[in-house]
């Protein structure tokens, strides 16, 4: 059994830096995606980091801003946020990539309950 927890959220003002985990137990050997979802909006992709951190993929809009990572002798993966906007306001999950496009929600097969991350003006 899988079980992703996340941590790390809170407030921040605009243009500070947060760092947000993804502790994973069970059979993990496999990518890690971060979503968020702001209020009202759909499920963002945001990072995507491989089973041995070698390779990564960021949307757009964080790329050269955040920072993905992982650690599998601690099983956590990392979020390391800087520059943050208020649009960077929303729950951030980690989840653990099944098959399919890693920026498809869908192709994910277990997920964190999510942190809050808001950004103040």
């Amino acid at each position: 059994q899988v079980q992703l927890v996340e941590s790390g959220g809170g407030l921040v003002q605009a243009g500070g830096s947060l760092r947000l985990s993804c502790a994973a137990s069970g059979r993990t050997f496999s990518s890690i995606g971060w979503f968020r979802q702001a209020p009202g909006k759909e499920r963002e992709f945001i990072a995507r980091i491989n089973w041995n951190g070698g390779s990564t993929s960021y949307a757009d809009s964080v790329k050269g801003r955040f920072t993905i990572s992982r650690d599998n002798a601690n099983n956590t993966v990392y979020l390391q946020m800087n520059s943050m906007k208020p649009e960077d306001t929303a729950v951030y999950s980690c989840a653990l990539y099944n098959f399919g496009s890693y920026k498809w929600s869908p192709s994910y097969n277990y997920w964190g309950q999510g942190t809050q991350v808001a950004v103040s003006s």
